[in-house]
């Protein structure tokens, strides 16, 4: 079978767990299959290389430096646990200094310039990945496999130039990795992949924004046509909700990839859109799994739906948001009224996740980030002539509820289950949305009573 691995920053996060990652990927390869391996950054280096850029453009020379300091003892000890090989570990360490004296020079430079561009915080960025899929590979050839360090353009994705969430040219990044990979999979090797980085046409790197890692797997595995993908976590796959909201919330044994989708788009822990939608149009499987309990099954996503006996797979809670509700008569019949309004918010580079619009016209309500509501207000207030709006509403104390289900399309009394079952926990709903795929229904509520609202719709349909 051909196999892409990918593993995250909790599997990751010392030399023993880099280890540990090395030895389930030698498990699969001496059982005759084809792997391909990509690497996320280990624990919490990402957000250490933002804190360095921070300190660099405030002139702090002395705390990027301690940064550095941390980052190179945490990766330098992970070398000294992960490689058993002492030649190899030489080799290991020297790359780890290499790449961390780069990541000075840059950081040096964000000092004395006091600024950093979309293109240098991509750069500094994608030493996280750098460091551990070196570290990770130099650790899989002490354990006697073939490996081979690649970042994410030698593998062949390539991209726009949209520094920060960039986006691969399809056609042709599918044809490079195809041509690339492939070669080293007959020869035996295991390609290492840096996850989260490509490169621009004109050679910069480039990263793939939030989820990008399991975006770098899935498109690894359509290039390829992999059998499976895995995305190995710390969790046994995907849950029917939050098991610190609900304590005995299952396992969902397998999803579609439309619902996998809706999951990801509301949040689902080890999700990411991108990642989903880039193995359905490769029709590639993904198979979520745990790296600490690697003999449980996981949760498979793949094209065909799967019945657990209930309508209903999955219940999810989106905190952190707020509803703007704009009110205006004078928008009654009024085309583009809200085209307008969201438009105004667009270009704020603020994301609507959800709208509801009353049948009148007169109130469009909308859910954003709670730290994009001010923004999106002062979008709308500077946007919309006054003859248009009568009055503009935010309340920040709010959740979102999300079910998600592909048996829940056609079939008659679904919503009326939901909404009974949040009402008999005197629980009011602020806002509903639903789309004409019948795969989701989302409401809003106050967030006092969110926790309440997935408890009831999670008894309701005995998910547990």
């Amino acid at each position: 079978m051909r196999l892409v691995f990918k593993f995250g920053g909790t599997s990751l996060g010392d030399g023993e767990r880099i280890k540990h990652a090395c030895s389930i990927v030698r498990r699969y390869f001496e059982q005759g299959n084809s792997i391909v391996t990509v690497c996320s950054a280990m624990g919490d280096t990402t957000d250490i290389l933002i804190e360095l850029m921070s300190s660099a453009i405030r002139g702090e020379r002395e705390r990027f430096e301690s940064g550095i300091g941390r980052l190179r003892s945490g990766h330098l000890e992970a070398v000294e646990a992960a490689v058993q090989d002492a030649k190899l570990r030489g080799e290991a360490l020297r790359g780890v200094e290499e790449r961390l004296n780069d990541l000075t020079h840059i950081l040096s430079s964000i000092y004395f310039l006091r600024e950093v561009t979309p293109r240098s915080r991509d750069l500094v960025l994608s030493f996280g990945e750098r460091l551990s899929t070196w570290i990770f590979t130099c650790a899989l050839q002490a354990q006697g496999i073939s490996a081979k360090y690649l970042e994410g353009g030698e593998a062949g994705i390539i991209t726009d130039s949209d520094f920060g969430y960039a986006t691969p040219i399809m056609d042709e990044t599918l044809n490079n990795i195809k041509s690339i990979i492939l070669p080293l999979l007959s020869r035996g090797i295991v390609p290492v992949v840096t996850g989260f980085i490509g490169r621009a046409r004109d050679g910069a790197i480039t990263t793939l924004g939030r989820g990008g890692s399991d975006f770098t797997a899935t498109l690894l595995g359509a290039g390829i046509q992999a059998d499976e993908v895995v995305l190995w976590s710390d969790v046994d796959g995907l849950l029917t909700t939050d098991p610190r909201i609900v304590g005995d919330a299952k396992v969902i044994p397998q999803l579609s990839y439309d619902e996998a989708l809706e999951m990801a788009v509301f949040g689902a822990k080890g999700l990411h859109p991108r990642a989903i939608e880039a193995a359905q149009n490769g029709q590639v499987k993904v198979r979520i799994k745990n790296t600490f309990n690697p003999s449980a099954p996981g949760t498979l996503i793949t094209g065909q739906g799967y019945s657990t006996g209930s309508v209903v797979k999955g219940v999810l809670l989106v905190r952190d948001v707020a509803m703007i509700t704009v009110r205006g008569a004078s928008a009654v019949g009024k085309p583009g009224s809200a085209a307008h309004i969201l438009k105004s918010i667009s270009e704020r580079g603020v994301n609507v996740m959800m709208m509801s619009q009353s049948v009148s016209e007169s109130s469009i309500s909308l859910i954003v980030r709670r730290d994009s509501a001010d923004l999106a207000l002062e979008a709308i207030k500077s946007s919309s002539p006054p003859s248009l709006i009568r009055g503009i509403d935010c309340e920040r104390d709010v959740v979102v509820v999300a079910v998600v289900g592909e048996g829940m399309k056609g079939t008659p009394g679904v919503a009326s289950k939901v909404f009974g079952a949040v009402a008999r926990r005197g629980i009011n709903v602020r806002m509903i949305a639903q789309g004409s795929s019948e795969l989701n229904i989302s409401f809003v509520v106050k967030e006092t009573d969110g926790v309440r609202a997935v408890q009831a719709i999670h008894e309701e349909y005995r998910l547990g």
